[in-house]
């Protein structure tokens, strides 16, 4: 799979914020509504150890991005990608002003040893994206409604193929570089005041986060 694959046109940046990232990506595949363009690919992400990925997901800078199936195994060759212990909403605004809820957005940390607890932790980090229910459903009677004129099995069968898809979460990962904290904008990476706090932390176990 060559590297070109995956390569936005010259003079296009790939840079969605989350709630982009889950409204016109995931949401999208979830409901199999087209994608333009479609350059985010499906990859089965936990035999790959995060410096594997490029060549495989989509790159921007130091991020990558692709879509995978919501796994308990984030065991790979050499490490295992470690839930931070913390989630936040995703949210969306309506036009009509109204926010709600679309998805969720979970922070892992890479670590280079045995799972579940004898690995040294990296400067990797993923953001894994998933579906709310409400949102997959949203995303089934969005097409739906779109094609009231199908017949009752056609929608039935579609809402079937939906269900599968919303298992599907969309990843973001990459890789910290403490001594390029001030360059930030020149690879636009910008990391989020719970990844600071969450690389500084060697113990994650204990962390306790309002919500």
């Amino acid at each position: 799979m060559g590297d070109d694959q995956f390569k936005l046109p010259p003079g296009f940046r790939f840079d969605p914020t989350d709630e982009e990232l889950v409204v016109h990506f995931l949401q999208r595949k979830a409901a199999l509504l087209p994608f333009h363009p479609d350059v985010i690919p499906d990859l089965h992400l936990y035999p790959y150890d995060p410096w594997e990925l490029d060549g495989k997901a989509l790159r921007e800078g130091n991020k990558w991005y692709f879509y995978s199936r919501r796994t308990q195994n984030r065991v790979t060759s050499n490490g295992y990608w470690k839930a931070l212990g913390f989630e936040e909403p995703v949210i969306t605004r309506s036009s009509c002003n109204s926010t709600h809820k679309v998805g969720m957005k979970r922070y892992l940390a890479f670590y280079v040893g045995e799972a579940p607890n004898s690995g040294i932790k990296t400067n990797w980090i993923m953001h894994e994206y998933r579906l709310s229910p409400l949102s997959a459903g949203d995303g089934a009677s969005s097409s739906s409604s779109s094609t009231t004129t199908r017949s009752s099995k056609r929608r039935g069968h579609l809402k079937t193929v939906n269900n599968e898809f919303s298992g599907y979460v969309l990843c973001r990962v990459y890789e910290h570089d403490e001594d390029d904290d001030d360059d930030d904008d020149d690879d636009g990476t910008e990391l989020s005041c719970l990844d600071e706090v969450f690389l500084s932390l060697d113990d994650l176990d204990e962390i306790s986060l309002p919500i």
